[in-house]
């Protein structure tokens, strides 16, 4: 039994390890998951660490644990107005589009590997959801940004593909190890899987929300840990009535999210920091879970099988998908390259370790070459395609105030920030002509990156940066001030 001390050594030095590792990543442009689950692969058996690890069951746990927790951030951090115009495309990425590059990867792996027709399928459903958080960790490093709706939708994609890929894998599962099942069974099982994990994270998501907002706790500490209950809650429960849980922790997290209360910025803090952790603990144990030794007499067959899923897959779904959108190629082309596969395929592939379908082994060695060959192609070239494309823009800095506001119960003030644009007639009028609420406070103005606070007789000028103290009731007349413009 290894004593307890080592296990923390141990572990605390693979955390540092894999954060020192993400920056280093960073540099490079290539995807921040690929440096943690290098460290794991180099802390494995075959590694300079030496760990022995072969525990799929363990993996497998650990893993859904933290895809719950990476989800329901996903969903707490999606803005509700910046998804909706892309709501129908998104659905239909994650669901049908997610169905297309299952059996086109299974066609192409029945023809390639010799594999069965639900061999194939199974790997394909395996790897055919994304992880475009990836993707976004690329630009931000790379300083880009992309051009009007092709953020949200690839947001909104690659939170919600997962439940479907999960269902895909688990019944295709089912149909293989028990020979009595059938296809429009299968229709069923999905049909309540979705409904009940709508409803449920509804559900959650409201009541979650309702007990942050009633609830008086004595220590400020403990709105996390109900937060974090609530997640474990809205997956466990809904599991077990057999419904889909990832899908209820996304739209939990989508829900709380986008509703308004006074802990919620601490609230995401908090998960954010939860989800990176999950993340590294996640992908290293992955790293630790596989024998590079493995991988190199499937690299041929794990090549063959990234190239297709990138150049064919991946694009023939996206196309179809969204072929009678107002969508131009240049972002049709755009959203098919970004295709990164993450964490989810490797997790899925412990479901079929831990199943003992045939070529068990096999799969987990192919999924994992396609996450690695995926980071390393797809992910590298992201910069370079979106400027090729001319999708790409300036990365947006996020203006950091010298001042932090933590609303507190009974009080009914927010500090909000408005931007003088172009045009606006507010532009060289004095703050005291501009007409603003009694119990409105002009406490900053950011000019030219460059902080002061203003004086009833200072003009305002164009692209000025606002931060008012603001009633909420009076914020819509606020507003209107901002918004009105020259000759309207």
């Amino acid at each position: 039994m290894i004593p307890i001390e080592y296990m923390l050594l141990g572990t605390s030095l693979l955390l540092i390890l894999s954060i020192i590792a993400s920056r280093v990543s960073g540099r490079l442009g290539i995807p921040v998951l690929l440096a943690f689950l290098v460290t794991g692969m180099l802390a494995g058996s075959e590694g300079p660490g030496g760990i022995y690890f072969d525990n799929p069951w363990l993996a497998q746990s650990l893993g859904i644990v933290a895809l719950a927790f990476i989800i329901f951030a996903g969903g707490l951090d999606t803005p509700w107005e910046s998804v909706r115009p892309v709501l129908w495309q998104g659905i239909a990425l994650s669901t049908v589009g997610v169905l297309i590059t299952t059996f086109l990867v299974g066609w192409f792996a029945i023809h390639a590997l010799d594999f069965s027709w639900l061999e194939g399928l199974l790997l394909g459903a395996v790897v055919s959801s994304t992880d475009a958080a990836a993707v976004f960790a690329v630009l931000r490093t790379k300083k880009m940004h992309l051009k009007g709706k092709l953020r949200s939708l690839l947001e909104l994609e690659s939170g919600s593909n997962d439940p479907m890929a999960v269902f895909l894998t688990i019944g295709l599962i089912h149909l293989m190890v028990n020979p009595s099942a059938s296809v429009p069974e299968l229709i069923l099982i999905f049909i309540q899987q979705m409904c009940l994990g709508a409803i449920m994270g509804y559900g959650m998501g409201k009541g979650m929300t309702f007990l942050v907002k009633q609830l008086r706790l004595d220590y400020e500490g403990l709105y996390p840990v109900l937060s974090l209950a609530m997640v474990l809650l809205a997956y466990g429960a809904t599991a077990s009535l057999g419904g889909n849980g990832f899908l209820a922790v996304y739209l939990a997290g989508l829900i709380v999210g986008n509703s308004d209360f006074v802990r919620k910025k601490n609230l995401m803090s908090f998960h954010d920091g939860l989800a990176w952790l999950m993340q590294i603990v996640m992908f290293v144990i992955l790293g630790l879970q596989v024998f590079p030794s493995h991988l190199v007499p499937i690299a041929s067959f794990g090549l063959l099988v990234s190239v297709f899923l990138i150049f064919v897959a991946r694009p023939v779904s996206v196309f179809v998908i969204l072929l009678f959108t107002k969508m131009s190629l240049r972002e049709k082309t755009m959203i098919s390259w970004v295709g990164l596969r993450g964490a989810v395929p490797i997790i899925l592939s412990t479901f079929l370790l831990l199943a003992n379908v045939p070529n068990a082994e096999l799969m987990f060695n192919l999924v994992f070459f396609i996450v690695l060959t995926s980071a390393l192609l797809q992910g590298g070239a992201i910069p370079i395609v979106a400027r090729w494309l001319k999708v790409d823009a300036p990365l947006k800095r996020k203006r950091r105030y010298p001042l932090e506001f933590i609303p507190t119960d009974g009080v009914d003030t927010d500090l909000v920030e408005f931007i003088v644009t172009y045009n606006s007639e507010v532009i060289g009028k004095y703050i005291v002509d501009l007409g603003l609420p009694q119990d409105s406070l002009v406490v900053f103005i950011c000019r030219n990156d460059q902080f002061f606070v203003p004086r009833g007789e200072t003009a305002l000028e164009e692209n000025d940066a606002i931060l008012i103290f603001v009633n909420k009731r009076n914020q819509p007349k606020v507003h209107a001030i901002f918004s009105k413009q020259k000759g309207s």
